[in-house]
């Protein structure tokens, strides 16, 4: 375990055991020092989604802030996981292997295992019943299928981008045979993330500084060179089998815990149609809320107008609803 203090913020970082044998999980967790009690409502777990690590995208300082360091100084008790095959976790044996030897590794109920994994740990670890879950993209699909499974564990959940039933091309899915992993060029990432930006926008909505501190901390110790990475096939496989097959992989009915959905109109990964129909679906959520924010794309929180995520997501964690 590492763990150091910054300006009254304590990081430590750790590895845990997931419930495969040899495959361990990253984990970071940051809280202001002053904090020494611990309760569902103050408690945040974030994952990420289907080709980046979350421990480079919610811990990613732009202008000296990340999302992490921003709702520990809040006064939360912030954690994120690295699903296996991401960032800092274990990268399973498929992984160095010919990506054409095996199928594609990591598919959504194994990454969902890994989220209760570190779930529980955080759970065990304050001696708390619930948490707070945070999801982005295919995040989305793993927190709501674990709060679906789990929700005396959820104290809220939070959808950034939801995945849902697909009628256009996955962005990720460059078609052809799939093998267990395909391999992420740092050079096309910048296109693929501005992609239905107007051309006037683009350097305002993500300045070149922040992208290159992102790719920086993306593109670092992957094991294969400075500019590129290994993604993990499974979601690939998921959505053709699944997402553009009319076959979710979770049922918004199923949540039964007050949702947030955070959208941005940019988005061509996650379109809008897919937020409205997870929005309509959840029937069964105390309450749900839904916030649509201009001039942003699949990854609006690492963008100019990340302070209105901040603030939805703000806002609605402090809330005490009135029953």
């Amino acid at each position: 375990m590492h763990k150091s203090i910054t300006d009254a913020i304590i990081t430590e970082e750790m590895r845990i055991p997931s419930e495969t044998a040899g495959i361990e999980l990253f984990v970071r967790n940051k809280r202001r020092s002053d904090l020494v009690q611990f309760s569902a409502d103050k408690t945040v777990l974030f994952v990420a989604g289907s080709t980046y690590p979350a421990s480079t995208s919610f811990d990613l300082r732009l202008d000296g802030l990340s999302w992490m360091d921003h709702l520990a100084h809040k006064g939360y008790d912030v954690y994120l996981v690295d699903v296996r095959g991401y960032g800092r976790s274990t990268r399973p044996a498929e992984m160095e292997a010919p990506a054409s030897d095996n199928q594609p590794i990591v598919r959504t109920p194994v990454a969902v295992r890994d989220v209760a994994s570190a779930a529980a740990f955080v759970r065990s670890r304050r001696e708390i019943d619930k948490i707070n879950l945070i999801g982005w993209s295919w995040g989305t699909t793993l927190m709501s299928r674990y709060t679906s499974e789990n929700a005396a564990h959820v104290n809220k959940l939070i959808l950034i981008a939801p995945q849902w039933l697909r009628t256009t091309p996955s962005a990720a899915d460059a078609g052809g045979p799939l093998g267990a992993y395909r391999i992420v060029e740092r050079s096309a990432t910048k296109d693929r993330w501005l992609n239905g930006v107007p051309e006037d926008k683009k350097d305002t909505i993500l300045p070149a500084a922040w992208f290159e501190a992102w790719a920086e901390a993306t593109f670092a110790d992957t094991g294969i060179g400075p500019d590129k990475l290994r993604a993990p096939n499974g979601t690939v496989q998921d959505s053709r089998e699944c997402w553009a097959s009319a076959k979710p992989l979770y049922d918004p009915a199923l949540l039964t815990v007050p949702v947030l959905i955070v959208h941005a109109d940019w988005d061509r990964d996650c379109p809008i149609d897919m937020a409205q129909a997870v929005f309509s679906k959840l029937s069964a959520a105390p309450y749900r809320r839904w916030v649509e924010i201009g001039e942003g794309t699949h990854s609006v929180f690492m963008e100019k107008n990340r302070w209105q995520v901040f603030d939805a997501v703000d806002g609605f964690l402090d809330e005490l609803p009135v029953l």
